[in-house]
C-alpha cells in the first residue's frame, strides 16, 4: 500500500454496527476492500437501517444518515485530505451533487460505471426521469476520468476500459460433473420486475417439460405452486454459491435491462451455460457459453434443448474464456488512477 488519499463515495447503504460494517451488495464490499491494498482508502456511503448479511473487511467508512451529512463527509475530506483522489461509483443525486463541490474545489475525479445508467432508471423510474439523469450523465462524464466496465461505454476520450470481477481462485477450479437427467435452470439475483424473473416464472409454469428452477436471492413470494421451484435463499458463502451453480446445468438471467453481470462470469467459471434474452444480447461480447432467446416459450425451449443436446462441447468451447479476477479487476482500476496522476 502506498501513501496515497483516495476517497470512495457511493450512493449505497451499509449497516454500521460498534465499528462493524455490513452490507447485502457484494461491489460494496469489493472495491474498498481491494483498494485498501493500494491506497489510503476512505469510503462514504449512506447509513442503512437493515443489517446486511455480508461483513466489509475494512472499517475507515463514514456512512450518512441523509444528504446533508453525506456532503459534510466530502467536505471534510476536502480540508484534510487536500491531495486526495476520488472515485465516485455510479451517477445518483448523491454522488452528482459530491461531484459539483469536488469540481469546484478542482480535485480529481474518477467516475466508475457499471453502465450508462438510462435504461435502468428507464425501466425503474419512467422516461421523464432519464433526462434528468442524462444531463447529470453528460456534465460527470466530461468532466472527470471515466472507468467503465463495457465496451458499449468506451466511447469517451478520457474513458478507461476495465473488466469487472468477484471471481477468486475457488471459482475457476475443482470443476464438478453436471446432471443431465433433466433441465436444472438457476437464477442469481434480486426478485426486481427489471430482473424479468417474475416473467420468467410464469414463462416456466406455462411449459409442461421436465426441467426445476432453482433460485437463489431474497424472495417473499415462496408460494407458488409449483413443486419445480425451489428457492435457495440469498446465499452469503461462496462455497454455497459455487454449489448452487454446480447442482444446477443452465443459469438463466431474464432481466430486461443489465450492466455487466457478476452472474454471468460466476456461471461460465463453473462451466454453466447461460441464457439470457435478447433484450439484454449485448452483454455477450466474444465470451464462450452465453445463448440469446427471444422472450416466449418455443424459443426458450429451442434454445434449452440446443444446450442440453450439445452440453459436453459447449463445455469444451468454454474452455478458451479467458475470465478476469477479482485482483485483476482492481489491479486494473489502480493502474489507471496511477496513469492519470
Amino acid at each position: 500500500m502506498t501513501n496515497k488519499d483516495l476517497i470512495i463515495i457511493n450512493n449505497e447503504k451499509i449497516f454500521e454496527d460498534n465499528k462493524n460494517f455490513y452490507c447485502d451488495n457484494l461491489d460494496l464490499k469489493v472495491i474498498p476492500e481491494g483498494l485498501s491494498e493500494y491506497y489510503n482508502v476512505e469510503y462514504i456511503v449512506r447509513k442503512s437501517s437493515k443489517k446486511g448479511k455480508q461483513r466489509i473487511n475494512f472499517n475507515n467508512i463514514k456512512s450518512a444518515p441523509g444528504i446533508f451529512k453525506f456532503l459534510y463527509f466530502v467536505f471534510q475530506t476536502i480540508k484534510k485530505k487536500p491531495k486526495a483522489n476520488y472515485l465516485l461509483i455510479s451517477i445518483t443525486p448523491y454522488t452528482f451533487l459530491s461531484f459539483l463541490i469536488l469540481l469546484i474545489f478542482r480535485k480529481k475525479i474518477f467516475i466508475y460505471l457499471f453502465s450508462s445508467g438510462h435504461e435502468e432508471y428507464k425501466h425503474i423510474l419512467g422516461s421523464w426521469f432519464v433526462w434528468i439523469y442524462h444531463i447529470m450523465y453528460v456534465i460527470v462524464t466530461s468532466c472527470s476520468r471515466v472507468i467503465v466496465c463495457h465496451k458499449r461505454l468506451f466511447n469517451h476520450k478520457k474513458s478507461h476500459l476495465v473488466f469487472i470481477s468477484r471471481l477468486d481462485d475457488d471459482w475457476i477450479k475443482n470443476h464438478t460433473k453436471p446432471l443431465l437427467d433433466k433441465v436444472r435452470y438457476l437464477y442469481v439475483g434480486r426478485m426486481s420486475p427489471e430482473k424479468g424473473i417474475f416473467d420468467f416464472i410464469k414463462m416456466f409454469n406455462s411449459i409442461k417439460f421436465n426441467a426445476e428452477f432453482l433460485i437463489a436471492g431474497n424472495t417473499n413470494n415462496e408460494n407458488l405452486n409449483n413443486n419445480n421451484i425451489k428457492f435457495l435463499g440469498y446465499i452469503t458463502k461462496p462455497k454455497n454459491l459455487i454449489d448452487a451453480y454446480d447442482n444446477s446445468n443452465i443459469m438463466i438471467l431474464p432481466s430486461y435491462t443489465e450492466a455487466t453481470p457478476y452472474v454471468v462470469d460466476e456461471a461460465l467459471a463453473r462451466k454453466r451455460p447461460v441464457i439470457i434474452f435478447d433484450d439484454i444480447s449485448y452483454i455477450v461480447r466474444d465470451k464462450k457459453g452465453i445463448f440469446v432467446s427471444k422472450r416466449n416459450n418455443e424459443s426458450l425451449l429451442q434454445t434449452t434443448k440446443y444446450i442440453m443436446d450439445n452440453y459436453y462441447e459447449i463445455q469444451k468451447s468454454m474452455e478458451k474464456n479467458n475470465l478476469p479476477t477479482r485482483k485483476d479487476m482492481i489491479k486494473q482500476i489502480s493502474d489507471i488512477i496511477n496513469l492519470e496522476n
